[in-house]
């Protein structure tokens, strides 16, 4: 593939899609015979968790989930211009060598923007992609190019993103991002005190609701609905839902302005 080729790709700008919305495992689980699982209802196939903001200045994704490839050949979205994330969690950051291609469109490394957690995980996982040995061709290893993030504002593609301080369990920290009125909140079940300021006034929010039932790292869907009364979004959709949340059955409960989210919605960004 010669380099700065023109890619085949849907224009998303002034839009948020929800790539994947399932738990760690996805639904369906392998080997799971519960009616979610064996069920066909579309809004019920959710892959690994990752969103993608279409800005002035390109794409930008939000983590690289082990589903990526899939779920970008089903958005047709062939170019990615830069990758925020959460935390390093498996399931968050192993796609990312379905990145490889992206510098023969871009012209240069694909920019990443991480706390330091982040990029220790990737480099250990990816030690390939920083060997001092010469690669044998183009595109062979990811060309990568890191961006040191803090809680302090920053500016990507043309927007501005407002990370958010976020717990998930006792021992781990991710960050949550605001763009604009939109808000996207996956693994937590905690909201330090800080934080809560950074999501009033949202249009939508996008939030951990994990299942009916406590977890140890995630909101419970009955504990999301909470800070979604608290926070008073227009909307709030449940993201990183996992088989025990049939989504008709959940969405008929649900209160007014509040839903599970399914993969490839499409979020107006205000």
């Amino acid at each position: 593939m010669a380099k700065n080729r023109k890619p085949a790709t849907r224009d998303i700008r002034g839009h948020m899609i929800l790539l994947g919305t399932g738990t760690s495992v996805g639904v369906p689980i392998i080997g799971c015979g519960c009616p979610v699982c064996t069920g066909k209802h579309p809004r019920n196939q959710r892959t690994r968790c990752s969103a993608v903001l279409g800005l002035p200045g390109g794409n930008l994704l939000i983590d690289t989930p082990p589903d990526l490839r899939f779920q970008l050949i089903r958005e047709g979205l062939g170019v990615i211009h830069a990758v925020l994330y959460t935390h390093e969690h498996a399931d968050h950051v192993f796609g990312l060598d379905d990145l490889r291609l992206m510098p023969f469109f871009l012209g240069h490394p694909v920019p990443l923007y991480l706390e330091a957690l982040v990029e220790q995980r990737l480099r250990k996982a990816y030690d390939y992609a920083f060997s001092d040995v010469e690669p044998t061709h183009h595109g062979a290893v990811p060309q990568l190019e890191f961006h040191r993030i803090t809680t302090e504002p920053f500016d990507v593609l043309g927007a501005r993103v407002i990370p958010i301080r976020l717990h998930h369990g006792p021992r781990f920290q991710v960050l949550g991002f605001r763009i604009g009125n939109v808000a996207y909140c996956t693994d937590t079940n905690e909201i330090p005190a800080a934080s809560w300021p950074l999501l009033e006034g949202l249009d939508v929010l996008i939030l951990d609701g994990l299942r009916p039932r406590p977890h140890v790292t995630h909101f419970s869907l009955s504990e999301a609905v909470g800070v979604a009364r608290r926070l008073a979004p227009r909307r709030t959709l449940f993201t990183h839902t996992s088989h025990e949340l049939d989504y008709e059955a959940t969405n008929a409960q649900l209160p007014p302005a509040m839903e599970l989210a399914y993969d490839g919605q499409r979020i107006p960004l205000t």
